[in-house]
């Protein structure tokens, strides 16, 4: 199975630089990695250039014009480009525990989308990390949030990792699913303008078409470094297109990743 990993940046270099790293030592590498990049300056682009001139897996930047907050449009582009059967999705604020490609392999199923944890990594500690360039982040270490997530354990995850057909708590940080399944709902919503629910509006597509949940605990590791909270302006729009299409149990959007197929 040919996996292609998305990475979400806008303005973040340092982190990014970080969040490819982690993808570059993973135990099982992916096919590829795309960067959706949100309109970065020059100064992504260049960091991008260098670092994928030694990378052991190809590098693909995926840029659009910087227009304010076009998260959907952004990862729809990058879908389109991929060359992989299966997505994983993450931020460019993401540090991959090493094992985590290979934990997502294991856990893709037909039928199902996989949703991740992440460990939330104080502001201090996030500074640190950025400084060195070291993950340098365990269960009992200062600055780590809900510790439990640091924790990598095959059984474990065997156990607690749970099907569901739940909406809460998605978050595409961590998240995982078949490229022909984002084809069949036409990718992500590209009517949400702004921070927020376009994640949840393409989950509740997927589950329109009759997609299960699976939930992975205690694999596929992921660090997510601090950082300020996003404007949250347009919410209160983003809302009423989500209740809009849970409510008429849409599975199609009209605007989406279509229009970037060739």
């Amino acid at each position: 199975m040919n996996i292609s990993v998305i990475i979400t940046t806008y303005n973040w270099p340092e982190a990014l630089a970080l969040s490819l790293k982690s993808i570059f030592t993973q135990k099982r590498l992916p096919l590829e990695v795309i960067v959706a990049d949100d309109g970065s300056t020059s100064q992504t682009a260049e960091m991008i250039r260098a670092i994928a001139a030694d990378a052991p897996i190809p590098v693909i930047h995926s840029r659009q014009e910087d227009k304010g907050f076009r998260l959907a449009r952004s990862r729809n582009r990058a879908i389109a480009r991929a060359r992989g059967e299966y997505v994983i999705l993450i931020d460019g604020d993401i540090l991959a525990e090493r094992h985590f490609v290979h934990d997502h392999h294991r856990f893709a199923r037909p039928g199902f989308f996989v949703q991740g944890t992440r460990v939330l990594l104080t502001k201090q500690l996030s500074k640190q990390i950025l400084r060195t360039g070291e993950l340098s982040a365990g269960c009992y270490s200062s600055g780590v949030g809900n510790r439990k997530n640091c924790l990598r354990s095959n059984m474990l995850a065997n156990i607690f990792s749970f099907k569901s057909r739940r909406l809460r708590g998605i978050k595409t940080c961590n998240f995982a699913f078949w490229r022909k399944d984002a084809i069949r709902v036409n990718g992500f919503n590209e009517d949400f303008v702004g921070w927020g629910r376009e994640d949840s509006e393409f989950t509740v597509r997927l589950m329109n078409i009759g997609l299960r949940r699976q939930n992975v605990k205690f694999n596929a590791l992921a660090y997510h470094l601090y950082h300020s909270k996003s404007d949250r302006r347009h919410l209160p729009a983003n809302d009423k297109i989500l209740a809009q299409t849970i409510g008429k149990k849409l599975s199609w959007c009209e605007y989406g990743l279509q229009a970037h197929l060739s």
